[in-house]
């Protein structure tokens, strides 16, 4: 896990993610990443000497089969509390829009989810398990879809409802969290979701797959050019009594 929480402190500290006094929702998918992040988060709040409150949330998607049953103990063993919100998301998408590209309307469905839950429960801040790959792959799609150099940054605040998101592991590499959920031995529940593998970000994967064949630090150089000032994307947030927020990416 040290690298996990080094990673996680560093994106603390440039972004100024986490305040003592915080309370956190984290998003809970099922996925490995999200997990990670849940078990990081529990033993980040014990050493870095910032005291704030953790609830875990799933949003279903009415689609089967999805047990829960490990994530729950998880969040028991944890400490952390566990709510479930369920949606009938998955067959809004597919059944009744059938969407072609259902992944940009299936994910703002799902925070929107996600934020109401927030607002209920008291939570001012949104978690988020995107990681280095995550963020890279979405500068590419904004790419090649959209004509326009952009990706999610790591702390955003949704406008409808002033909930603050962040995404504090969007400097681990993918391949450490895929080590580490087998080291944790993490309850991962695979996605129902028809459209899983089949995506544009599966595609940029496997575009990323085939630049570092060519260039093996291709990687590292995209998070590079996130860091640079002159681009504007990642505005670290380090300067003391200084904040700032900018609108969620859909």
């Amino acid at each position: 896990m040290k690298k996990t929480l080094g990673c996680l402190r560093r994106a603390d500290q440039d972004f100024r993610l986490i305040e003592t006094g915080d309370r956190i929702a984290v998003g809970v998918s099922g996925g490995k990443d999200s997990l990670l992040l849940l078990h990081a988060l529990s033993l980040y709040r014990k050493f870095s000497h910032k005291d704030f409150s953790l609830l875990a949330v799933t949003v279903t998607m009415g689609m089967q089969p999805f047990d829960l049953t490990e994530i729950s103990r998880l969040c028991a063993q944890l400490g952390i509390e566990y709510c479930v919100k369920e949606t009938e998301i998955g067959k809004i998408i597919f059944d009744y829009r059938k969407e072609k590209n259902p992944c940009a309307l299936c994910a703002k469905m799902r925070r929107a989810v996600l934020a109401n839950t927030c607002v209920e429960q008291g939570y001012s801040k949104l978690a988020l398990g995107h990681h280095r790959e995550d963020a890279i792959e979405t500068l590419l799609m904004s790419l090649f879809y959209e004509g326009r150099f952009h990706t999610f940054h790591p702390k955003t605040t949704m406008s409808r409802t002033g909930i603050t998101v962040i995404r504090p592991l969007v400097y681990l590499p993918e391949s450490h969290v895929k080590h580490m959920a087998r080291v944790l031995e993490l309850p991962v529940v695979k996605s129902p979701c028809p459209a899983n593998g089949e995506t544009r970000r599966a595609e940029m994967k496997e575009l990323m797959r085939r630049l570092r064949l060519i260039y093996p630090d291709a990687n590292e150089r995209f998070l590079h050019a996130l860091q640079q000032d002159r681009y504007d994307l990642w505005q670290k947030e380090n300067i003391p009594d200084q904040d700032s927020s900018d609108e969620m990416n859909s």
